[in-house]
């Protein structure tokens, strides 16, 4: 290629890594807003969005994986478009090896979850059984979660009903939540028979199998694009030094 058509594809690059890295600022900010949202009025939330709600997002506490999420995207966002503006090789540089990170450590999750699928689920139940025990009924976001969670898919805690045995939930209101026993007699009094006693647990895996054509696409497309950011960055900053 001329020097002049070196320098305008040069310059396409950098503004198209501009508009590129500004998108994902501006839906990091939009993903941190949402979990700062759930935090401060889960309730209204689900409210809106319950309907939709039916995911692997319901078996943790989705406000604090969403403001993760965005704080990790504005910063993402934020290194790569003030790189590019500014044509800093630091900035540039800095970029690359945060995206490099994140890939390598969503490979090898993608691995162990892969090889190790018992290890993952039991280190699920290990994780979320405690969880709703010391928090169902005390902390607003989780609990609209898995009561949402517990409605749609007809079931009770993650293993059964007893995961809520000894909850806030329990102390409080002295009955398991409806979700459990469909406003009928609730488990810990003379019939059992109408609860829910079945967990989420097996529910939530079907979920995630019947949905695992989409999250494979998602993560080939997340990482195609993450490859094709560390390719450009590192084609700026190759592109720097010969300027």
């Amino acid at each position: 290629l001329s020097p002049g058509a070196k320098m305008g594809l040069f310059t396409f690059i950098k503004v198209m890594m501009i508009l590129f890295n500004l998108a994902i600022f501006l839906g990091g900010g939009a993903l941190l807003g949402v979990g700062i949202w759930v935090v401060v009025d889960g309730e209204s939330f689900f409210k809106v969005f319950g309907a939709i709600s039916t995911n692997v997002l319901q078996v943790v506490n989705v406000s604090y994986f969403l403001i993760v999420i965005g704080a990790i995207l504005l910063i993402l966002g934020f290194l790569g478009c003030c790189g590019a503006q500014k044509e800093s090789k630091c900035l540039l540089m800095l970029f690359f090896t945060v995206v490099l990170i994140i890939f390598i450590a969503e490979v090898a999750a993608a691995v162990v979850a892969l090889v190790y699928t018992g290890l993952a689920e039991t280190l699920l139940t290990a994780t979320v059984t405690p969880l709703l025990k010391d928090k169902f009924g005390k902390e607003p976001s989780l609990t609209q979660i898995w009561n949402v969670t517990m409605n749609e898919l007809h079931c009770c805690g993650l293993n059964n009903y007893t995961d809520l045995t000894g909850s806030p939930w329990l102390s409080k209101y002295h009955s398991y939540p409806a979700p459990c026993c469909a406003g009928k007699e609730p488990p810990g009094s003379s019939s059992l028979l109408p609860c829910f006693l079945q967990g989420c647990f097996d529910q939530l895996l079907s979920e995630i199998r019947k949905n695992s054509g989409v999250v494979g696409g998602v993560a080939a497309g997340i990482a195609a694009l993450e490859i094709a950011s560390m390719v450009v960055s590192m084609y700026l900053y190759c592109r720097l030094d010969e300027k």
